[in-house]
C-alpha cells in the first residue's frame, strides 16, 4: 500500500507540470499524436513524465503485492495529491468542500489499507489475456472517435478512454508471470500493457488540452478504477481480509467518490507561480 501510495504521489505531481506544458501547447491543425510530440517538447512535461516512470516502477511492486481494487483506488486518489501539491506550489486556493473530498478520499484509503489482503492466487487466463490485448487496441482507436465529438461528449470519451488504457496497465502487470524476453515477448499482456499505457497517455494529453477537465478527469477515474478492480475479484482471485469486506466495499466507494468530488478542482483558477509564461489561468487535474 506504501508503494501505491507512493505512485499516487508521483503520479498527482507529474499532472500539475503535464497540464500546465499542455496548455502551453497550440493544437490547431494536429492529431492527438502530434499534440503529444510538441508536449514533449515542454520541460514540464518531460519532468513529469520522469516522475510518471517513477511512479510506474512503485505501481508494479504494489500490484504485486496487494489487490488490484486497492491499487486502483490509491492511484485514482492522485488528484488529490494534485490538488495539494498545486495549493502549496502554485497558490492555489481550495475552497472547504475540496478540503473535505481530500480527507475523504484518505479516509476511505484507510479503511482499504484496513481491509485489503494479499493478492489473488489465480493465474490470468490467456482468454484474459488476449481481452486485455483487445481493450488495448480499441482504446487506442478511441481518439479518433472521440476527436469527432464536441464539448463535454468528447472529454468524457477521452477521458473513460484514458481510465480504460491506465485499467489495462493495471491488469497486464498482474498478467506478466515471467521477465525473460521470450516469456515477454510470447506473453499477449505486455503487447497489452505497452499498447494500453501509449493509448491512455494520447487520450489524457489531447483530453486536457481539447476538452472540459472536469468530465474528462471524472471518466478517467471511473475508467482505472472499477473496471480493474471487478477483473481482479472475478478473474484474478483478489480477495479482502476475513470478515472485512464490507470495509473494503465502503473504502473503495469513499475513496472513489472523494475523488470524483475533486474532480471539480480541475476548474479551479490557478495562479502561475513567478516567471511562468503560462496564461491561461485553468489548472487541469488527472
Amino acid at each position: 500500500m506504501v508503494c501505491a501510495l507512493g505512485a499516487a504521489v508521483c503520479f498527482g505531481t507529474a499532472t500539475v507540470w503535464q497540464a500546465m506544458a499542455t496548455r502551453e501547447v497550440s493544437a490547431d491543425g494536429g492529431s492527438d499524436a502530434t499534440l503529444l510530440l510538441r508536449a514533449v517538447r515542454q520541460w514540464r512535461y518531460v519532468a513529469g513524465l520522469a516522475l510518471d516512470g517513477l511512479g510506474f516502477l512503485l505501481q508494479i511492486a504494489a500490484l504485486r503485492s496487494i489487490p488490484i481494487y486497492a491499487v486502483g483506488a490509491a492511484l485514482a486518489s492522485s488528484l488529490a495529491v494534485t490538488a495539494v501539491v498545486a495549493a502549496r506550489l502554485l497558490r492555489v486556493r481550495l475552497s472547504g468542500v475540496e478540503w473535505g473530498a481530500v480527507a475523504v478520499v484518505c479516509v476511505g484509503l484507510a479503511m482499504l489499507g484496513l481491509a485489503s489482503g494479499t493478492e489473488g492466487n489465480r493465474g490470468g487466463s490467456t482468454e484474459l489475456k488476449y481481452a486485455m490485448l483487445g481493450t488495448a487496441v480499441g482504446v487506442s482507436l478511441l481518439g479518433a472517435v472521440g476527436g469527432r465529438l464536441a464539448g463535454r461528449g468528447r472529454a468524457l470519451l477521452l477521458g473513460l478512454g484514458a481510465g480504460f488504457g491506465f485499467g489495462v496497465v493495471e491488469v497486464a502487470v498482474r498478467l506478466i508471470d515471467g521477465l525473460t524476453p521470450k516469456a515477454l515477448l510470447t506473453n499477449p499482456a505486455t503487447y497489452a500493457l505497452l499498447i494500453g499505457a501509449g493509448a491512455a497517455f494520447v487520450l489524457l494529453t489531447s483530453a486536457l488540452q481539447r476538452g472540459s477537465v472536469t468530465t474528462a478527469t471524472a471518466g478517467m477515474v471511473i475508467g482505472e478504477t472499477i473496471g480493474p478492480a471487478t477483473v481482479g475479484v472475478v478473474w484474478l482471485g483478489d480477495r479482502t481480509r476475513e470478515g472485512l469486506t464490507w470495509l473494503a466495499v465502503l473504502g473503495f466507494a469513499v475513496a472513489v467518490a472523494g475523488t470524483l468530488l475533486l474532480a471539480r478542482f480541475g476548474e479551479t483558477p490557478v495562479a502561475e507561480p513567478a516567471g511562468s509564461e503560462n496564461t491561461h489561468g485553468n489548472e487541469p487535474a488527472r
